[in-house]
């Protein structure tokens, strides 16, 4: 029997470096573009928390140039607490308390800001719904 270890990520910003942002234990996906990479929030978007015993916030973070082949790897994204990415990226903080069906995209001016076109998109192709798999 062949026995494989799983890679062991490395994290752009070490555990060891990440301070308590935010006033929150609810758990959010992100992808490694973002804590692998150090990319910054590119686009963001609420669900429904799916509270499965654990507390999710319903926020999937990307940082927006991920392939739908990169998207449909599941090793490319983990669950973290959001408190985690905020550490990543402190633009993302003043939007958490967004409602669900809510989305962000990153701006020309690097500024994030409402994907109003987001909706629709959503419902056309299903390539958002990657991540709850």
């Amino acid at each position: 029997m062949v026995w494989f270890k799983k890679k062991e990520k490395k994290f752009f910003i070490p555990g060891d470096k990440i301070n308590r942002l935010i006033n929150s234990n609810e758990g959010c996906i992100a992808t490694d573009r973002i804590t692998i990479d150090g990319c910054k929030v590119g686009f963001m978007y609420r669900e429904e928390p799916n509270q499965n015993g654990n507390p999710d916030s319903g926020w999937r973070f990307m940082a927006g140039d991920e392939s739908d082949e990169y998207m449909d790897t599941p090793e490319n994204h983990s669950v973290y607490q959001v408190n985690t990415i905020c550490n990543y990226d402190k633009d993302i903080i003043p939007l958490l308390d967004s409602a669900p069906g809510t989305a962000y995209i990153r701006d020309e001016n690097g500024k994030l800001v409402l994907d109003e076109d987001w909706e629709e998109t959503r419902i056309m192709n299903s390539t958002y719904r990657y991540i709850e798999q």
